[in-house]
């Protein structure tokens, strides 16, 4: 590309008159003389000068300065020279090119600031062919290079007219390229001049600029200026090209906006709004009216602002439309009126879920503390239990005692924390968290907001989402709680967070320090049957057509589906089998074989299949090495068949039935603990050199881990090696020790339960949970007789029946 590039010369000093005399370079140097055939040399960085050209250049080396202080002082020729590596700041001959340019001093300048300047004249190229020493600045012997003869070839006519008319189409793209420079290349007529001139003034590298210098055939200097101009001028084309493009567009733009500005003030003149118009009015109407806070006003007003600036047409209008839409929309001040009234809420609790008295006491606290102090922080609450006891269902009875809207956000299987704070704007289809989603919702600042299933949150690459919700239940942080997508703050210190979860282990530490943890076990029969005669009956009955008067259910078909045909910790299953019977009953009454239906105990097996559960105690204890114990699990508690029987080998323990490391241990210290107590039981030490023992736990599929079934692997053990059988109606739970002391373990009301629901009639229980007795229902209580064991000795005398002999 040519660049524009104006002669330089000295004030007052026209190209080619002569050198002002050796006093304006400063006095003269003790120097050898020069050699005729010598020249002066002083190095350039970035420059290459080209014969005819005019070029300024600042001296700021000393052998620089000494070179043009000598040169001017003996009125002598320089030649520039291009260096080979412009960070050189001292060159030596093999830092420069061999082929320079000669040039006349045209004028030597010294600025007031102390810099020495020199504007030269090129006049013909020149190799060097050595330098010579003894100088205090780069002296050399060159060959003057002669520019060829002009002959007549209609090659090189060609290339020089083709030049001259790419050198004119390069000077009309500049913006502004000077007449004179114009009109030198009209007028040239030597094709190595004006290959010179167009070279100078190209904006290209300097080595590419010394590959021409030093290309002394002319038609290939000819083509290589031909080439570098033709791409300079292509880049040079499509700049303006984009340079047109952009002001069109701008002017497009402006056109646009002084055409609406106009259109907005005919409108106004003549009474008339358009629909645009009238939208943004009803927006900057609406956020008056949404009664925001302060900074957030002041926010949307903004967004409203750059709204009105913006054609509709634009990508970002929409964006920026349905960010307002959500500002507007969201509940900033709107409260739900709370008419806490004790005795109503302690009604509704009690029509809604039969049992769960700790439950309900806990939440008439916290209603009655709301009441006294309406501005307290909200606490949150927790319900941790197995799945069909009533959880979420608690969540809407608490709403609905308190007078505030009830929302529910589920996360389960969340794995990105955007799903809790939001998109950022700048996202396609971005949109705030499912936080402010349900507050959207819910319509109000104050809902119960309940997050269900909170120990099914998953991290993953896009973040941790249970990480997002310390903030949310935070009640010291969560006034100011800040979403992605509407980047200001939303007070969330008002809404009565409830989360539930199927167990705790799975949600992290940080996370449930935050909440009240409220523990809601699973329901014994006769609770059950309640609640089946209370809720689940009549809602199967509505959702099945039917009326009371066409079908009912009696009191002993419940009790047979409960112990027959479920087995769980909460009630899902239970309304389902009852659900399954009415819809049998549905088709009976559809068909017309009957007009009412009473549905018997007798009548389930027809209705619901042969029965699913039976009990096996007696048949699975019915010989020695196998005990039943008792477990715990996140869906409630079980009974667990421990199994052991031994084979002639060499002392080895084997144990199966998937258990865990836990279980594996507590194994492993059952067998110790027989060993070493192996005479106290009348069993013969040297069983356990010739023996392999075998200890298995049914239903392998699934998987089992923890202390709690020490006390039953130690009985089964017992049982195997002393030839006595555990009796078929009782079961134990309880971690031991290698002394032989009974230690306590969790989940009692739960295992309780369980075994009752089993048919089981005496418990063994460490006497260390004593204190979790209270908690067991009187129901439980008054079907089981309870033994309290402080050693694995009392387990041997309350479980273990006669031996062999004694029964015979």
């Amino acid at each position: 590309m040519p660049e524009e590039r104006t002669p330089v010369r000295a004030e007052g000093q026209q190209a080619g008159e002569p050198m002002p005399g050796p006093e304006a370079a400063g006095p003269a140097a003790s120097v050898p003389d020069l050699p005729a055939d010598a020249l002066i040399l002083i190095p350039v960085r970035n420059i290459v000068l080209f014969p005819g050209a005019v070029l300024p250049l600042t001296l700021g080396r000393e052998g620089s300065i000494a070179a043009a202080q000598e040169a001017a002082r003996r009125r002598r020729p320089i030649g520039v020279v291009l260096q080979r590596n412009a960070d050189v700041a001292e060159p030596g001959p093999d830092d420069l090119y061999g082929v320079g340019t000669i040039a006349s001093v045209l004028r030597y300048l010294t600025a007031e600031d102390g810099s020495h300047h020199i504007v030269c004249q090129g006049t013909s190229r020149f190799r060097i062919l050595n330098y010579l020493d003894g100088f205090p600045y780069l002296v050399a012997r060159v060959d003057p290079l002669a520019e060829p003869e002009a002959v007549s070839d209609t090659e090189i006519e060609a290339r020089f007219h083709q030049l001259r008319e790419r050198a004119l189409e390069g000077l009309q793209l500049l913006p502004s390229a000077p007449a004179e420079l114009v009109a030198a290349v009209r007028n040239i007529d030597s094709p190595a001049a004006l290959a010179d001139m167009v070279a100078a003034f190209m904006d290209v590298k300097p080595s590419e600029k010394q590959d021409i210098l030093e290309t002394s055939d002319l038609r290939t200097r000819l083509d290589k200026v031909l080439w570098q101009l033709a791409h300079s001028i292509e880049v040079l084309r499509l700049s303006r090209q984009i340079a047109d493009q952009t002001r069109e567009t701008m002017e497009g733009r402006q056109r646009e906006y002084l055409l609406r500005e106009q259109l907005r003030t005919i409108q106004k003149e003549l009474g008339e709004t358009d629909e645009t118009s009238a939208e943004l009015a009803e927006l900057a109407k609406a956020i008056e009216e949404a009664r925001m806070p302060d900074e957030v006003a002041d926010h949307a007003r903004k967004e409203l602002r750059r709204l009105e600036r913006m054609p509709e047409a634009a990508a970002e209008y929409s964006m920026v439309r349905t960010y307002l839409d959500w500002l507007i929309e969201l509940p900033w001040s709107v409260l739900s009126e709370e008419s806490i009234d004790i005795a109503r809420a302690r009604e509704v609790l009690d029509e809604d879920h039969y049992g769960l008295e700790k439950v309900k006491r806990r939440i008439l606290e916290y209603l009655a503390v709301r009441k006294l102090r309406p501005d307290g922080r909200s606490p949150i609450l927790c319900f941790v239990g197995p799945p069909g006891v009533g959880k979420t269902s608690l969540g809407q009875s608490i709403a609905r005692a308190t007078g505030r809207k009830f929302a529910r956000l589920s996360l389960g299987g969340i794995h990105d924390e955007s799903e809790i704070r939001g998109h950022r704007r700048t996202y396609v289809g971005a949109l705030p968290g499912n936080i402010i989603q349900a507050i959207r919702k819910a319509g109000t600042r104050n809902p119960v907001l309940m997050l269900d299933e909170m120990d099914k949150l998953r991290a993953a690459f896009h973040g941790d989402p249970a990480s997002a919700l310390l903030e949310v239940l935070d009640p010291e942080q969560n006034s100011t709680f800040r979403d992605n997508y509407l980047a200001v703050p939303f007070d969330l210190s008002r809404v009565m967070f409830i989360g539930t979860a199927n167990m705790l282990d799975t949600i992290p530490g940080p996370l449930r320090d935050r909440m009240e943890v409220i523990t809601l076990s699973g329901y014994t029969a006769e609770e059950k049957l309640q609640i089946a005669r209370r809720y689940l009956v009549g809602r199967q009955l509505e959702a099945n057509g039917l009326t009371p008067d066409q079908c009912e259910i009696s009191d002993d078909a419940l009790r047979r589906i409960i112990d027959d045909y479920t087995r769980e910790a909460g009630v899902r299953d239970l309304e389902r089998q009852i659900g399954s019977a009415f819809r049998h009953a549905a088709m009976r009454i559809a068909e017309g074989g009957a007009d009412r239906i009473r549905i018997g105990a007798d009548d389930l097996q027809e209705m619901l299949g042969p029965r699913r559960f039976e009990n096996e105690v007696a048949m699975r204890t019915s010989v020695p090495g196998v005990a039943t114990g008792l477990a715990w699990t996140p869906v409630g508690g079980d009974i667990l068949f421990i199994e052991a029987t031994r084979m002639p080998g060499t002392g080895q323990l084997i144990l199966t039935g998937q258990l865990g490391d836990v279980m594996k241990e507590s194994a492993q210290a059952a067998l110790s603990l027989v060993k070493s107590r192996a005479e106290t039981f009348g069993i013969d030490p040297g069983v356990f050199q010739k023996s392999d023992i075998h200890v298995h736990v049914p239903a392998g599929a699934i998987p089992k881990d923890g202390p709690s079934a020490g006390v039953a692997m130690f009985s089964a053990l017992v049982s195997l090696l002393t030839n006595r059988t555990v009796r078929n109606d009782t079961a134990m739970t309880g971690e031991i020790s290698l002394r032989g002391q009974v230690l306590p373990v969790g989940g009692i009301r739960e295992t309780v339960a369980a075994a009752v629901r089993a048919g089981i009639k005496t418990i063994l229980l460490p006497s260390r949970n004593r204190r979790d007795y209270e908690e067991i229902p009187q129901s439980i209580r008054d079907q089981a007789e309870f033994v309290w064991l402080e050693r694995v000795d009392d387990v041997v005398a309350s479980a273990l029946g006669p031996t062999a002999a004694d029964r015979s």
